[in-house]
């Protein structure tokens, strides 16, 4: 019997500890949702491959911090249901941390901060963008975003705003005549508007202000209860910022002096 019990036992820990083994190889291997296109946070390549600031960036973290990561696409309006869904582990998108998203997410620290800026037809006379120079005007902006809330709060009584899954819809609208503005993510703009075409112009001011709307800079998402997966990735930005990879990534997207800001 004693002979049989210790068998017992042992075979439960061996079970146990297999287990145990099983669950830390789940737990390192992280799913990471993005939202594409969004130049030049996140799109994909002519060959279908992802790639992007976000993209390059996230997957340095990921091997920083021993974790075998892939990504999942999902749509802007579902992306943080997908979280809460524990369809993937976390949220590498150009998401914009706020104290209204902080209620139900936990974020790491800022690892860029991105200014918002207009985009406008070069032959527009649109040049102040206050209240009374956007009346009756077509604003687009991505539905759901940081940029949404201001133009609607700001200017929804008496503009009309228009709200787009991506900013490549913008762009196909704004070519044809049906936009008169657009608010983007400065990267995006320049990246989707400007870059594509000299049809296009950046006009008036550039906005990290006020935070209630525009935050403290993009930060990877994560469900409240993630403290440690958190944690590991706070820990690998740390690392690459310190050994020159994060300064790599950056400037291969924005140059030496881009329009964002590396967050402190």
């Amino acid at each position: 019997m004693h002979k049989r019990f210790i068998a017992l036992t042992l075979g439960a820990v061996v079970a146990a500890s297999a287990l145990m083994a099983n669950t830390a190889v789940a737990q390192d291997q992280i799913r990471i949702a993005t939202n594409v296109p969004y130049k030049p946070m996140e799109y994909t390549t002519p060959d279908g491959s992802l790639t992007g600031f976000d993209i390059e960036l996230g997957n340095a973290l990921c091997a920083e911090a021993g974790l075998d990561c892939s990504w999942v696409q999902q749509s802007w309006n579902g992306i943080i249901p997908g979280l809460m869904a524990r369809k993937y582990d976390a949220i590498m998108s150009s998401m914009t941390i706020t104290d209204q998203r902080k209620r139900v997410l936990r974020f790491s620290a800022p690892y860029i901060v991105v200014p918002s800026g207009w985009f406008v037809p070069v032959d527009t006379d649109l040049a102040e963008f206050d209240g009374d120079d956007l009346a009756g005007k077509r604003i687009a902006v991505q539905r759901g975003t940081v940029q949404d809330q201001y133009v609607t709060d700001k200017f929804g009584d008496s503009a009309t705003i228009k709200r787009y899954a991506n900013a490549d819809d913008i762009a196909v609208d704004m070519s044809a005549g049906r936009l008169d503005a657009a608010f983007l993510d400065f990267p995006t703009g320049q990246s989707t508007l400007l870059d594509e075409s000299d049809a296009y112009k950046h006009a008036g001011p550039v906005l990290t202000e006020p935070k209630k709307y525009f935050g403290t800079g993009f930060g990877i998402a994560f469900r409240r209860n993630q403290k440690d997966l958190a944690a590991r990735f706070n820990k690998a930005l740390a690392v690459v910022k310190d050994n020159g990879t994060y300064q790599a990534i950056y400037e291969k997207y924005f140059g030496k002096t881009g329009d964002s800001k590396q967050a402190e």
